[in-house]
């Protein structure tokens, strides 16, 4: 499973979403926005949109952090 999160330190979602993969035991990839200006670019395409976190599971991009929906793309 690849999971790959986008976003910017100042993001309170951003780090609770992080936190929960963490306390699960997860791996992911973090690109942070506000320095990797491609992977900026990457979220736009993606979403259409400048917001974070994006969370991507396995293709599957979520917007915002909801803790059921994402337990439900990692199937727990």
């Amino acid at each position: 499973m690849k999971i790959i999160i986008y976003s910017t330190p100042s993001c309170v979602y951003c780090r609770m979403a992080k936190d929960f993969l963490t306390d699960k035991n997860i791996p992911f990839t973090e690109y942070d926005l506000t320095k990797e200006v491609a992977m900026r670019n990457e979220v736009i395409k993606k979403t259409g949109q400048m917001a974070v976190p994006v969370i991507e599971v396995d293709g599957e991009v979520m917007v915002g952090f909801d803790e059921a929906r994402l337990s439900q793309m990692l199937g727990i």
